[in-house]
C-alpha cells in the first residue's frame, strides 16, 4: 500500500503542490486512494505473504517435520486456505459496499483538487490578474514567500482603464483568519488617482497623489479557494455503484436499447418500398431505362428525390447509430464492473494457490527471491487483466470473459504448482536440469 500511495503522489504531485491545500485535504486524498488501491494491493499481498510464509517453513525444514509426522502439504495448507476464503468473502463485501463510496469520495475530491488554481497568487515580474478589478506586479519575493518588494497595483474602475495606481517599496502578504481575503500590508508608497473635474465632462481632469508610510489593502479570495462539487454528479459512474445499482442500470439500458431498435425500425419502414410478387425466383432485374418515365426531366427529378431521401435516412440513422454505440459501450463497462466485484476475491484464492506451493518448492523466505517471484506472477496477472478489460470495453471480448480471463489463465498454474509441491517435485532445482542436459549431451555424443 505504501508503494501504491507513492505512485499516487508521483502521478498527481503537480496537481497538489503549490495550491495552498490544508494538510487534512492531502491526508483525506491519500486515505481514499488507499481504499481504491485495495483491488490491486490485496492480491499482491496475499501472493507475497504466502510465498514468504511457506518459503520460510521450507527453508527452516519445518515442512519436512510436518510431512514426517504424516501430514500432507494439502492438509497443512487447509488452515491458510480457510483464512484466504474468509479474506476473499470480506474482499467481495468490501468491493460491493465500501469501494463505491471510497471511489465517489476519492474522484470527487481529486476532481476539485485538480481544478483548484495555484496558490501562487503573486508571481515575480508578472502582472497577475487573479483578483477581479486589479492587476498586481511584484518585482521580488523573499524566500519566505510573504515579504514582497517593488509592488505595483493597478485598480480598474471601468473596463479598459487604469485610473488608480499604487506603488510601494515593500509589503507583507498574508491571508485572513477566515481564509476569505488576501491582505497586503504596504510600506513606503504612493498612490495616484485620476478623477473627473468639477465640470464632469473630462473623466481624467483631476489627479490626486497620496503618500503613505503604511497601509493595508484587502483582496477577496472568492473563486480562488477550493469549492467542493456536489457528489451526486459523480454517482452515475460505474465505479461508484454497487451490484444492485449496476444491475438496475444495465436493465434500464437494455430496455432503452430495445426501444431504440423498435423506434429505428418504425422510422425506416415508411422509406422501404417494395412490391409483393407471387414468384420471386422468376423475377428478372429491371433496367433503369425501362421505367415508365416520360422525358429526361422526370428521370432527373426521380433520381434527385431518391438520393435526397437516402441521404436524409443516412444522416438520421448515423446519429442514432452513434447513440446506440455509446449506450452499448456503457453497458459493457457496467457489466465489466459488475464482474470485477467477484474477481477480487477469486484473485486472492488463485494467487494463494500459486504462492503457497511456490514457497514450499523454492524454500526461500524473507524479502529476497519471494519478492521477485511474486512480482513476476502479479505482473502476469495484471497485464492479462488489463488486456482483458480493455478488450471488453472496446467490444472485442465479452465483459464476462474480459473480467475472468486472468483468473482462468492462472488457476491451472496454481493447481499444477500445488500438485508439484505435494509430490515433492524439484521444479526449481537447477542441479536437476544440469544433470538432465548433461545426460542428453552424453546420449547425443554416443550416437555420433
Amino acid at each position: 500500500m505504501f508503494v501504491l500511495l507513492m505512485l499516487f503522489l508521483f502521478k498527481y504531485i503537480d496537481d497538489l503542490i503549490g495550491k495552498g491545500f490544508q494538510w487534512y485535504i492531502i491526508l483525506e486524498l491519500m486515505m481514499y486512494n488507499s481504499a481504491t488501491n485495495v483491488a490491486m494491493a490485496l492480491p499482491l499481498s496475499v501472493l507475497l505473504s504466502s510465498i514468504m510464509t511457506y518459503g520460510s517453513l521450507g527453508e527452516n525444514y519445518e515442512l519436512v517435520a510436518i510431512k514426517s509426522a504424516g501430514i500432507s502439504l494439502r492438509r497443512a495448507m487447509y488452515p491458510m486456505m480457510v483464512v484466504v476464503l474468509v479474506l476473499s468473502v470480506a474482499a467481495f463485501f468490501f468491493s460491493d459496499y465500501m469501494l463505491p463510496v471510497a471511489n465517489l469520495k476519492y474522484y470527487s475530491l481529486l476532481y476539485d483538487a485538480r481544478k483548484q488554481k495555484s496558490a501562487d497568487l503573486l508571481p515575480e515580474n508578472v502582472f497577475s490578474n487573479r483578483f477581479p478589478g486589479y492587476s498586481i506586479r511584484v518585482r521580488q519575493k523573499d524566500p519566505d514567500g510573504q515579504t514582497l518588494h517593488g509592488i505595483m497595483i493597478y485598480s480598474r474602475g471601468v473596463p479598459e482603464s487604469n485610473w488608480i495606481v499604487t506603488f510601494a517599496e515593500s509589503g507583507l502578504m498574508y491571508r485572513s483568519k477566515d481564509d476569505l481575503y488576501l491582505i497586503l500590508k504596504l510600506n513606503n508608497g504612493v498612490r495616484y488617482e485620476e478623477s473627473p473635474g468639477t465640470s464632469g465632462y473630462n473623466p481624467r481632469q483631476k489627479l490626486t497623489r497620496f503618500r503613505f508610510k503604511g497601509t493595508e489593502q484587502k483582496f477577496s479570495l472568492e473563486g480562488l479557494t477550493m469549492k467542493r462539487t456536489d457528489e451526486n454528479e459523480f454517482r452515475n459512474a460505474s465505479q461508484m455503484m454497487n451490484l444492485r445499482q449496476i444491475q438496475h442500470y444495465v436493465d434500464s439500458s437494455n430496455r432503452n436499447i430495445d426501444s431504440t431498435v423498435n423506434t429505428n425500425f418504425a422510422l425506416v419502414t415508411p422509406s422501404i418500398k417494395y412490391f409483393a410478387m407471387p414468384q420471386m425466383a422468376k423475377v428478372k432485374p429491371i433496367k433503369a431505362d425501362s421505367v415508365l418515365l416520360h422525358g429526361l426531366n422526370d428521370k432527373l427529378n426521380a433520381l434527385n428525390n431518391s438520393s435526397s431521401e437516402v441521404r436524409q435516412i443516412q444522416d438520421m440513422m448515423k446519429n442514432r447509430a452513434n447513440g446506440h454505440s455509446d449506450i452499448t459501450k456503457n453497458v459493457r463497462r457496467y457489466v465489466l464492473e459488475y464482474q470485477k466485484k467477484f474477481t477480487l476475491g477469486a484473485a486472492c484464492i488463485v494467487l494463494f494457490l500459486i504462492g503457497a506451493p511456490l514457497g514450499a518448492i523454492i524454500r526461500k523466505g524473507g524479502l529476497g527471491l519471494p519478492v521477485v517471484v511474486s512480482v513476476v506472477f502479479f505482473l502476469i496477472y495484471h497485464i492479462i487483466t488489463t488486456i482483458g478489460e480493455k478488450s471488453a470495453k472496446e467490444g472485442d471480448l465479452s465483459p464476462l470473459i474480459g473480467a475472468w480471463v486472468a483468473i482462468a489463465a492462472l488457476f491451472p498454474i496454481g493447481l499444477f504448482l500445488t500438485y508439484k509441491a505435494a509430490t515433492d517435485s524439484a521444479l526449481f532445482d537447477m542441479d536437476m536440469y544440469k544433470r538432465y542436459f548433461k545426460r542428453f549431451r552424453i546420449r547425443k555424443t554416443a550416437r555420433l
